[in-house]
């Protein structure tokens, strides 16, 4: 039996006939790119380790991230290492990367392009020609993407959306894959801008980016005061990261579970749905269904990650923290008892139930 046989059968749905694939892997094609996605998350991690110590969720959310179409949204501190785990997993997919800085003095042109007057040497006249800015990549890393104003972080939205930008009177289309990470500092340091809520919506997931533990940073002092610093390979071309997209897409879901992550998303919005006490008195705004739809994929790209073909409620409860944090808007109450998103996200996870 050969491995793609194996792969089969381990992902045969419990209602199909033996050794009957769910449809759309039903091919050996098919079969095989689920094979090749089992193998390349190993070998990405590996690869990653090379120079990431630790950190181990925030690459799994990444790479869900990926395989979503969603864009992930890095928040820490300084000096985490935020900036290196997205480079790195840039360097372990064989495609474009591009790096923007933000800074204060930014402009929403130097991300998306302009028009700059070009002359023809064959007729001598003048026209306008577009020249594309850092935006047209396949893996974009956005630095410190709130060290600059409102207007400039502006210029990512139809891009991180509708996966084209606009100039002039021009539409111009990005080639897929298009995968933005940015890195944000807290809000609180000196010289940082508030991200606009409808960007912060665009990014499928808020990570919190966490203090290393000890060993952890012994790891990393001796990983980068030596002279020997590890180079990670090439795992994923991005021809095969749109063939893995497609493939999680086509993962089956119950509709009890896309029920579920309705629910869940519905009952952040206060006066809405069942109203709960202990969590709409200290909500203002909730998630849009821009939220239950980043629940639903990330939780396909997790099941068949697990290597599983079929989606549970354990994989929309583990998602609702990174999907919804960004997404709540708090008001004064929840201030005064110093609550945060994530306490109260987790209060709504308790209160909703599995149907």
């Amino acid at each position: 039996m050969t491995s793609v046989d194996l792969v089969k059968k381990s992902l045969s749905g419990v209602g199909d006939p033996p050794g009957r694939l769910p449809a759309a892997l039903e091919s050996n094609e098919d079969a095989a790119a689920v094979l090749k996605l089992r193998e390349a998350r190993q070998r990405v991690r590996e690869e990653m380790a090379k120079v990431v110590v630790g950190q181990d969720e925030i690459i799994e959310s990444m790479i869900i991230g990926l395989l979503s179409r969603g864009h992930v949204l890095l928040h820490g501190v300084p000096g985490l290492g935020k900036t290196k785990m997205a480079s790195t997993l840039a360097k372990t997919l064989d495609m474009e990367f591009r790096r923007i800085q933000f800074t204060p003095d930014l402009m929403p042109s130097d991300i998306t392009g302009t028009d700059v007057i070009q002359q023809d040497e064959g007729t001598g006249r003048h026209q306008l020609q577009f020249v594309r800015g850092p935006v047209f990549t396949n893996f974009l890393l956005a630095d410190e993407i709130n060290r600059t104003p409102p207007k400039t972080q502006s210029a990512l939205l139809q891009a991180m959306q509708e996966g084209e930008v606009s100039a002039g009177r021009e539409t111009y289309l990005l080639k897929p894959p298009f995968f933005v990470v940015a890195t944000q500092n807290p809000i609180e340091m000196e010289g940082t801008y508030p991200l606009p809520e409808a960007q912060v919506d665009r990014f499928m997931f808020s990570l919190k980016v966490k203090y290393p533990k000890l060993e952890e940073e012994v790891r990393i002092i001796k990983g980068n005061t030596s002279q020997k610093e590890g180079s990670p390979q090439a795992i994923l071309t991005a021809d095969e990261v749109v063939r893995l997209q497609d493939l999680v897409r086509g993962v089956p879901i119950d509709d009890s579970v896309i029920r579920f992550a309705a629910r869940l998303v519905a009952t952040t919005r206060p006066g809405e749905g069942s109203h709960i006490d202990g969590i709409h008195k200290f909500i203002t705004y909730g998630a849009s269904p821009r939220a239950s739809q980043f629940l639903v994929l990330g939780a396909k790209a997790r099941a068949i990650l697990s290597g599983r073909y079929h989606v549970d409620f354990a994989d929309i409860r583990e998602l609702a923290l990174p999907v919804l944090r960004h997404r709540l808007v708090l008001n004064f109450h929840a201030r005064a008892e110093n609550l945060d998103t994530d306490m109260i996200v987790e209060r709504l996870l308790n209160a909703v139930k599995n149907e």
